[in-house]
């Protein structure tokens, strides 16, 4: 069996304000963004160096007063997503430039060099640079 994860779809109020965060400050590559009725789009991000099986993000626009309530909140608080890295000082330093905010300073964990930061709508993320 051969399974692996494709898609993660994250909540955000705005298709065009979540593209110029994800592409402008995190770097990514825009891969996707399909009309799909009216006021709906197919938008997927991808990290700079993801493969084409590498995972993606659905940019899903909120529809509704519950969904705009779970921006920035999928996760209860908690790290949502896990960005890995070759080279931590050079991402770190890069979104540092670009306003990204860090909660955290850089720390050396058993698991790699690691820092907590918050993307446009407050969702938690893990900058890690694995062991």
């Amino acid at each position: 069996m051969n399974q692996s994860l494709a898609t993660v779809s994250l909540v955000v109020r705005d298709y065009d304000e979540a593209i110029a965060y994800y592409t402008g400050a995190l770097g990514f590559r825009l891969v996707e963004d399909s009309p799909r009725g009216p006021g709906k789009r197919w938008v997927v991000v991808a990290p700079p160096g993801a493969g084409p099986d590498g995972c993606r993000l659905l940019l899903a626009q909120a529809k509704n007063a519950a969904e705009l309530a779970a921006v920035g909140h999928q996760t209860g608080g908690r790290v949502f997503l896990f960005l890995h890295t070759d080279d931590f000082e050079r991402d770190h330093r890069a979104f540092m430039a670009r306003g990204v905010e860090f909660l955290e300073a850089p720390r050396h964990e058993d698991y790699g060099t690691v820092a907590v930061f918050r993307d446009l709508y407050g969702n938690k993320w893990d900058l890690l640079q694995p062991q």
